[in-house]
């Protein structure tokens, strides 16, 4: 009986098909099918299902850069995104290594089998190295990522799709990922061996304006003992002042933040015109500045990662955060009265700004994620010190 040699390449099962033509092979792994994006790398270690969850990396392809993806498995706790099962985040991923049985007691599930489930399109084999050498040179690239078990594609019609799409600049993708009604929030952040707790008595009402939220930003805004009401990216902001909320939030989110003009931006203007502290991440934060009038630009290959080092302003302190953004607000644009708090020491990029006179305030990155430490959850106590003082109660400890 006639055996392959080890040494002989197998068929692909697996495409990654650039804009530009290039057609990169692998292992197909996850859903099949194909689905086009745009193709960033991510340097985490951990975290890698909070990752493929985030809501933010919708109409993104995220390339690992570590090599062992699929080591813990994955469990029903550790989603990001509020929808169903049905896939909300990235809509491919690719790995250096095939995916490896996990080895963790809070696994349910292997990444493939979950990644299958999610509809998320996956390949390994890939020199993962070799492409975020070029993603950093060339900056972020359109492409089409697909799977097919038998090895069967159209790889001219792949190209012809890749070259074609319009690319995240312009797009409106919050309408897309944002939930479509008010809701409650009562969970709490996790504890250890104990999961997820819920809120007792609230002491203050949070609307949490949802453009493609987290979940665990959700978990610590219900911490500081506050009653969370979720609404669409499409609130009004008579929706918003009809809820009464103590403060307001402004989540994190996909594609252009110029894109959301038509009814974000007019919406917080509105709220601007009240003394109601509002605090943005991400998405938020880039709406802001654009409600305050600033700008905001694409990034050559955008920040996506757990080790970023930002330098607070308003503490001198530096601590290291998750990023997961593409677009960044122009600092040069920064009008009279909205002042820049934070900054990457990366690039110098912006990272975070305050209204002079407002209890009003937003950082770039995920102070929620919590990358190995709680470098950020700080900003969580002052959102909550804004409140009190408005309410007249006495302010929180604010650990940095």
């Amino acid at each position: 009986m006639a055996s392959t040699a080890p040494w002989v390449l197998q068929k692909p099962t697996a495409l990654l098909v650039l804009a530009d033509g290039t057609v990169i092979e692998g292992n197909g792994l996850g859903a099949t099918g194909e689905a086009i994006g745009e193709v960033c790398f991510n340097t985490a270690l951990t975290g890698y299902q909070e990752v493929l969850t985030d809501p933010s990396y919708e109409g993104q392809i995220v390339t690992f850069t570590f090599p062992h993806i699929g080591n813990v498995g994955v469990n029903e706790e550790d989603e990001e995104s509020l929808g169903s099962i049905s896939r909300t985040g990235a809509v491919g991923t690719i790995f250096k290594a095939d995916i490896s049985t996990p080895s963790n007691y809070r696994a349910t599930s292997d990444l493939d089998a979950w990644l299958k489930k999610r509809g998320i399109i996956a390949m390994s084999g890939i020199d993962t190295r070799a492409l975020t050498a070029m993603l950093r040179e060339k900056g972020v690239v359109d492409a089409v990522i697909a799977h097919s078990p038998d090895g069967h594609f159209d790889i001219e019609a792949l190209k012809k799709k890749a070259a074609g799409w319009s690319g995240l600049v312009g797009l409106d993708l919050a309408k897309q990922v944002t939930g479509g009604k008010t809701s409650q929030w009562e969970e709490t952040p996790w504890v250890w061996n104990e999961g997820y707790g819920e809120v007792d008595a609230a002491s203050m009402h949070i609307v949490a304006v949802d453009f493609g939220v987290k979940r665990n930003i959700l978990r610590l805004l219900a911490g500081l003992g506050a009653k969370v009401t979720v609404v669409p990216a499409t609130a009004s902001a008579e929706d918003i002042l009809g809820l009464k909320p103590d403060g307001v939030f402004l989540s994190n989110g996909p594609g252009d933040p110029a894109a959301t003009g038509e009814y974000a931006v007019p919406m917080l203007r509105e709220l601007l015109k009240t003394d109601i502290p509002i605090f943005g991440i991400c998405l938020g934060h880039q709406i802001l500045a654009l409600a305050a009038g600033a700008k905001t630009v694409k990034m050559h290959q955008g920040h996506h990662g757990a080790n970023h080092p930002v330098k607070d302003h308003t503490t001198g302190k530096v601590e290291i955060v998750s990023m997961n953004h593409g677009f960044a607000v122009e600092t040069a644009s920064l009008p009279e009265g909205v002042k820049e708090t934070h900054i990457s020491l990366f690039d110098g990029s912006n990272c975070g700004l305050t209204l002079t006179g407002k209890p009003v305030f937003s950082v770039q990155h995920h102070p929620e994620a919590s990358p190995g430490s709680q470098d950020s959850h700080y900003l969580f106590r002052r959102f909550a010190n804004l409140i009190r003082e408005r309410k007249g109660e006495p302010a929180l400890t604010e650990r940095a």
